[in-house]
């Protein structure tokens, strides 16, 4: 396979397993925190403070994960030694 198919590839499958991972943590904070508040609605604010910082804090994953998959497929280290050896192949 060529490099820069296997570096699409590569972040493709990358960015799938990363949103799969943060989303699947999202959903457990909220329903973990709806569940805190339907036993306890006196403590909302408290569940909804700490929930909100929670689900950034997992969001977050999701956008490292979007950066280094934007790195592998535009300023990837690589690609001039691909392109080198590319052309030494060509040849």
């Amino acid at each position: 396979m060529n490099f820069f198919t296997m570096c699409i590839l590569a972040a493709g499958f990358g960015m799938a397993i990363g949103s799969v991972g943060t989303a699947i943590g999202q959903g457990l904070g909220l329903k973990s925190a709806v569940e805190g508040v339907s036993r306890n609605p006196g403590a909302s604010g408290k569940i909804m403070t700490v929930m909100l910082i929670g689900l950034a804090m997992i969001e977050s994953l999701a956008i490292y994960v979007l950066v280094v998959c934007l790195i592998i497929l535009f300023a990837n280290p690589y690609k001039e030694i691909a392109l080198k050896a590319i052309e030494t192949v060509a040849k």
